[in-house]
């Protein structure tokens, strides 16, 4: 890339050009009340297969029982840096509901954390979610059901100056430009690998 950050394309919402996965986080800052309960409706409002609506959260704010156990999950790497976040949550996926096997239930989820995510942007706040986690002790710490699989931790802070990280590795990488996949390596026609003209 040359060094310098790579722009998104032109005419893409700032919603979408705006989001990052920042571990930068200001452990003074907090998200409030307010705001968790519209990144949720926003989770809440996410499309599904047949509306099944296979999303679920829990949901912890800094100094709470439920971030407390939520961090303790975490990988000793993702702690080291999401414990200044103002929040931190775990999305599930429902597999059954009253009518069987829930299709689809991890995508479901997937765009449930995305519409989450997004409204983040929209409220002034950072989204960074993470594999990162030990999924058997979310379960055990929420007595989470067998058909419930934990998929993502994700932690919610406002952005704070990539110094906060301390290793001058961890500080570069967050300050690295953005940059993803060209669009002909995306998106075919015509056949597999055939980029779409």
């Amino acid at each position: 890339m040359g060094g310098g950050q790579e722009k998104p394309s032109a005419g893409l919402h700032p919603l979408i050009t705006q989001r990052r996965s920042p571990r930068a986080l200001d452990a003074m800052s907090d998200v409030t009340s307010e705001q968790i309960r519209r990144l949720l409706e926003a989770a809440r409002w996410a499309p599904s297969f047949g509306n099944t609506q296979p999303a679920r959260f829990l949901v912890g704010r800094r100094g709470d029982e439920t971030y407390a156990r939520v961090l303790a999950a975490l990988t000793e790497r993702n702690r080291s840096w999401a414990h200044r976040a103002g929040a931190l949550l775990v999305g599930l996926a429902v597999r059954r509901n009253a009518k069987g096997e829930v299709p689809y239930a991890e995508y479901g989820a997937g765009l449930a954390a995305e519409n989450l995510a997004l409204q983040a942007v929209a409220e002034g706040l950072a989204v960074h979610q993470m594999a990162g986690f030990d999924a058997d002790e979310v379960r055990r710490a929420f007595d989470v059901p067998s058909d419930v699989d934990p998929l993502v931790a994700i932690a919610v802070g406002v952005t704070a100056d990539a110094e906060v990280l301390g290793e001058p590795r961890d500080v570069e990488r967050e300050r690295a430009p953005r940059s993803r996949l060209p669009l002909s390596e995306i998106a075919y026609a015509g056949t597999w690998g055939e980029p779409l003209q």
